[in-house]
């Protein structure tokens, strides 16, 4: 018999160890999560590489009407292997 396992979640979601077919979904999801947990703003961290999950990451982003907006992180925060978002506090799913 299997169990659900609750991770605490703290507004990052690191996809270093993600395939890249699977970060659209992951993003859904993790956006999902973050409006439902009431965490308002928070970083994808995707690394620097060839921008191939950035991509992904930012189309999933603007695509989602969640998102109040996001951009790269700055030296402070991870630099372009970041990305910070935030979520509107009032929307319609």
């Amino acid at each position: 018999m299997s169990s659900v396992i609750k991770l605490e979640h703290n507004g990052v979601l690191d996809l270093h160890h993600f395939s890249p077919k699977d970060v659209p979904a992951l993003v859904d999801e993790f956006i999902y999560s973050c409006d439902s947990s009431k965490i308002t703003e928070g970083k994808i961290i995707h690394g620097k590489g060839i921008g191939t999950l950035r991509n992904i990451v930012h189309r999933k982003l603007k695509l989602n009407s969640m998102v109040k907006d996001f951009h790269n992180g700055d030296s402070t925060n991870g630099g372009w292997g970041v990305t910070v978002f935030s979520l509107k506090q009032n929307h319609s799913r």
